[in-house]
């Protein structure tokens, strides 16, 4: 009777722990396979990370003489008295706005005008309705540019309902622009309205101080808030992986206005085509989809940029940040998925609870992936835009973090061969790219001026925008030390 009670008791002994297993394992395959796992805020950690830690994958270009020189000058003097009030309506995407209003910020500083806080724009696309104060902290904008601009929340109440001079500005306007024509509009009126602000300020060409001040104002007033307490969060979950890139996919509804369809069904190809042609405020309606893709403007398809980190070296268990909205065709994700299992995106490392003070605010839940990125140990944007141009230049600012800048119109021809079958994946293939992206990783450069031959709109469309490269304004070489001999 004993023994067999010895026998039942080790026979319940081995299905509980063949149950524990089974559960245990079912955990872990769908904690690795799906990005938005269901309790997203137990995070397990790697045991094994050294297969990931290699140093050239990692490592930081060399920047060893560079600094932050945003520091005035020694003639730079606090804001001059006020000749009015300078209104600002932001347009855009968030970081479209970020770069809008620091521009905006150094045009009131040459007018010598008081800036009231800018409006951020709630009628694009995204249908965002935050205001600055919801976005940024606005006490610490204020307080940050003191000596630089006064600001104020508000109009003054006897000016509220005042005539005003509602004006779009010149794009890339230089100080002449600033110092005669909009100037001059304070003879008739105390308060200036610009209605849009990106790409109002030229990139180059500007008085040094005032460079300076457009760095102080990007990357040091504006924080975010109260996304940066929740964007530091998801940054120390995505450690807890190890390492991690950033990846910011343009894979979003936002490919319509790109006008590529590689991958895309042909009705899929149809719907983006009507997102395009219903939004007025985008001009190009008809793109060639195949003449954009050979001249390298399409954004990686997640096949692409699976096949593309491999060809750099990244195992598969390389931990990825997706800096995205939701891609479109959610079945695309396994293209991905397939060789990078440990992809995660702020949906999958917040709970819903904790998310939920900035979903249905565009603005906001960008503020959280522009964080991680920022952080990041790498940053890979696989298209060219607002969001790809900050980070990079935030990360240069911060110490030249690496950031891989895809040769995308060099990338087509080999993207095409694999899934021809004419090319095969292997230490070749690596090498041709690992070359062909060495000097793309975000190493010290000045920033690149106009393509040759060009004039006006298409001259500064040419010109690297100043807030993707902030050298030479804002980062200077580092002074040593004389060494004195005896």
């Amino acid at each position: 009777m004993q023994r067999r009670s010895w026998r039942t008791l080790a026979t319940v002994r081995k299905v509980l722990t063949c149950a524990v297993c089974s559960i245990a394992l079912v955990g872990l395959f769908s904690f690795s396979k799906d990005p938005n796992f269901s309790d997203p805020v137990k995070l397990p950690t790697l045991d094994d990370t050294s297969r990931i830690l290699d140093d050239k994958l990692w490592k930081i270009p060399l920047s060893p003489d560079f600094v932050q020189c945003i520091e005035p000058s020694p003639n730079y003097t606090p804001p001059a008295e006020s000749r009015g009030y300078f209104q600002v309506r932001t347009n855009g995407g968030l970081n479209q706005m970020r770069a809008g209003i620091c521009d905006m910020l150094a045009g009131t500083r040459i007018i010598n005008a008081t800036l009231v806080i800018p409006e951020l724009d709630q009628q694009s696309f995204w249908k965002d309705s935050s205001n600055f104060s919801n976005v940024f902290d606005e006490d610490h904008f204020i307080n940050a540019l003191a000596n630089d601009v006064k600001i104020v929340r508000k109009l003054p109440k006897e000016l509220a309902s005042g005539p005003r001079a509602l004006k779009l500005f010149r794009s890339w306007g230089g100080m002449d622009y600033y110092q005669d024509e909009i100037a001059s509009l304070w003879e008739l009126y105390k308060v200036i309205r610009a209605s849009k602000a990106d790409a109002r300020l030229v990139n180059n060409n500007l008085p040094v101080d005032i460079q300076k001040l457009r760095c102080r104002a990007c990357c040091e007033a504006l924080r975010f808030t109260p996304d940066e307490a929740m964007g530091k969060l998801l940054v120390d979950r995505m450690r807890s992986f190890g390492p991690y890139i950033a990846l910011h996919l343009r894979f979003e509804d936002m490919l319509a206005f790109s006008g590529c369809t590689q991958d895309l069904t042909p009705s899929e190809a149809y719907e983006l085509r009507i997102i395009r042609e219903n939004t007025k405020t985008w001009r190009n309606k008809e793109i060639n989809p195949i003449e954009q893709r050979s001249r390298g403007y399409c954004p990686l398809t997640l096949w692409e940029t699976g096949s593309f980190l491999s060809a750099l070296g990244y195992p598969p268990n390389t931990p990825i940040y997706i800096a995205a909205g939701k891609i479109y065709g959610d079945s695309r994700m396994t293209d991905l998925l397939s060789r990078f299992p440990i992809l995660k995106s702020k949906e999958a490392l917040a709970s819903i609870e904790e998310l939920e003070p900035f979903t249905n605010h565009a603005s906001q839940m960008a503020a959280l992936d522009y964080i991680a990125s920022v952080e990041s140990d790498v940053f890979i944007p696989t298209y060219p835009g607002h969001m790809a141009a900050t980070v990079e230049g935030h990360r240069r600012f911060l110490g030249h973090r690496k950031t891989i800048s895809p040769d995308r119109k060099a990338l087509v021809s080999m993207f095409d061969q694999l899934e021809q079958g004419t090319l095969e994946e292997g230490k070749a293939l690596s090498n041709r790219v690992v070359q062909m992206h060495r000097k793309r990783q975000g190493s010290p450069r000045k920033r690149r001026g106009p393509l040759p031959g060009l004039r006006g709109k298409d001259k500064f469309r040419s010109e690297e925008p100043f807030y993707e490269n902030p050298l030479p304004d804002c980062l200077c070489r580092k002074e040593f030390p004389v060494q004195r001999t005896r």
